[in-house]
């Protein structure tokens, strides 16, 4: 099975600079910036008008972000918006046949807010930047200072640079080792329990439900499922679309060593550990009567019966959001085989289903997989809010 993190992309990780590495100069940390903005590509399958449908959404994220104070994110966002709509774009087949009123509207906010927004942040980034660059460089001359008597300058610090990269290089091990660890204790542990609580009745009364984005298991033993449960072995009627539960999200432990990692080129979704024990609370009422819930984030109605996957129908529901988010997840509940999936479309995927043009549930090819598990996903016990709208 796939795991987030490998010893080797760890150790490739720690050895590539970013633009939170002090040590770069401004410059640096802008150009950085800017190649994640230019990480964008287009498909011809897709056709301009989704993208510009897309388009109007980013842009409204990138406001957020720099409302919020968030440079480095609203910066990047924008030079995506750019890239698209001004380098990638126009190059599509039908770009010059498109003629949608939002194309006009994504002209206009390129004129008048995207580049000037774009050029300002950057000025603001420079300044912040420099400053915490001068504090690196006070830093830096005064353990100068301290060590040249010893040794000469360069091979000092180069020897220094080589320390830091390796001991960061060893706590990402020792901390990736520790929680395989923690794992497989979690896991049999979480055997045990299930064992114990299976029973007919109860897989009789609990139907399921799923949230595309945000969504929810409920009992004590549906608690431990997102980061705990181990795949199981029941086969249902779509085995085989059927991925094994997301097993490998960083325990407390090691929250704070990956928070602000980009896994894939995706930003790392912070997940509340009880949002799906809430959700299923609120939808008992419907579960115990054979009637699927949806939630208002992103929900679809599913299949409560068969285990944690992506039907037809999901897949083209979370297609959308994909789009406008690449970060967007798919979490898939099935109480009844105590199975919980978090997912998201692969390249395959958004190229097929976005083509598509069927309705309902209706049959995707298996080969290459259209979907797969996230690997972007943290869950983490932060507070969260839930509303009832029926």
């Amino acid at each position: 099975m796939d795991q987030p993190f490998t010893v080797n992309s760890l150790k490739k990780l720690a050895a590539m600079p970013d633009h939170t590495d002090v040590s770069l100069s401004p410059e640096e940390r802008v150009r950085a910036l800017s190649k994640l903005g230019c990480n964008i590509t287009i498909t011809e399958d897709i056709t301009p008008r989704r993208y510009f449908r897309s388009g109007v959404e980013m842009e409204r994220m990138a406001s957020v972000y720099l409302e919020e104070g968030n440079l480095e994110n609203a910066f990047v966002l924008y030079n995506k918006f750019i890239t698209l709509f001004v380098e990638k774009l126009p190059s599509h087949r039908d770009y010059q046949q498109c003629a949608v009123p939002e194309k006009q509207d994504i002209m206009k906010k390129l004129k008048e807010i995207a580049f000037p927004r774009t050029d300002e942040l950057k000025k603001d980034l420079l300044k912040k930047y420099n400053v915490e660059y001068q504090e690196y460089l006070q830093s830096k001359n005064k353990y100068k200072a301290e060590i040249l008597k010893q040794r000469e300058h360069q091979s000092l610090i180069e020897a220094e640079r080589k320390r830091v990269a390796r001991m960061r290089q060893q706590q990402l091990e020792s901390e990736q080792f520790l929680f395989f660890e923690d794992q497989l204790k979690k896991q049999e542990l979480a055997r045990g329990q299930m064992r114990s609580q299976e029973s007919r009745a109860l897989s009789e009364q609990i139907d399921g439900s799923a949230l595309s984005c945000l969504p929810a298991p409920r009992t004590s033993a549906l608690l431990n499922v997102l980061a705990d449960q181990p795949p199981r072995s029941e086969a249902a009627r779509d085995a085989s679309h059927s991925p094994p539960v997301n097993r490998a999200l960083k325990p407390a432990a090691a929250l704070s060593a990956v928070q602000n990692l980009v896994v894939e080129g995706l930003r790392c979704v912070v997940l509340p550990r009880d949002l799906c024990h809430r959700f299923l609370l609120l939808a008992e009422s419907n579960t115990v009567r054979g009637i699927e819930t949806c939630g208002i984030l992103c929900g679809k109605l599913t299949h409560p019966t068969q285990t944690a996957f992506l039907s037809s129908v999901d897949l083209h529901t979370h297609c959308s959001y994909q789009l406008m988010l690449p970060e967007a997840i798919a979490i898939v509940c099935s109480p009844k085989h105590k199975d919980t999936g978090i997912f998201r479309l692969t390249n395959a995927g958004m190229l097929e289903v976005s083509a598509c043009k069927k309705k309902g549930f209706h049959p995707h090819t298996k080969d290459p997989r259209l979907f797969s598990i996230c690997k972007h996903v943290l869950v983490k016990d932060i507070k969260i809010t839930t509303l009832d709208l029926r």
